[in-house]
């Protein structure tokens, strides 16, 4: 049973710090502050420590510091495991949790992409993706 709840507490930190960085962070918050707040963490505690988080976290990529972000991320999976132990309980909660907050299949894509930069130095712009929708480099055209 440990085993079961290191990994769910994995999933979920995983999952937190990946909403972290999301748009869509505020909605994810609440849902992430509530699931504490059941268990004892005061609401206003735990949503400062969610921010404080999203905060360092938000440093951490810009300056390209993974190490930040992968401690960002051991925090929460702490929390998360220490919860789980303490409640075990609550995982089928932080199941919903995980599953409200990530993308509905229907979201995905799943495709294989191969990319491959040949010829020497590259001097303009690269861009490696799956699929791109729009792509604008310079100034954008006359909208008039």
């Amino acid at each position: 049973m440990e085993a079961e709840l290191t990994a769910l507490a994995a999933a979920g930190a995983t999952t937190f710090v990946q909403q972290m960085a999301a748009d869509s962070w505020a909605q994810a918050r609440d849902r992430i502050v509530s699931f504490f707040s059941r268990r004892g963490g005061e609401e206003g505690l735990v949503e400062g420590e969610l921010e404080a988080s999203r905060g360092e976290l938000t440093l951490a990529m810009e300056a390209g510091d993974e190490q930040t972000a992968s401690d960002v991320e051991a925090e929460w999976r702490t929390r998360l495991r220490r919860t789980l132990v303490a409640n075990p309980g609550a995982a089928a909660e932080l199941h919903q949790v995980l599953a409200e907050l990530a993308p509905s299949s229907g979201d995905r894509q799943v495709m294989t992409v191969h990319n491959s930069i040949s010829g020497g130095v590259q001097h303009g712009t690269v861009v490696q993706a799956g699929t791109v929708g729009s792509l604008n480099f310079g100034t954008p055209p006359d909208q008039g």
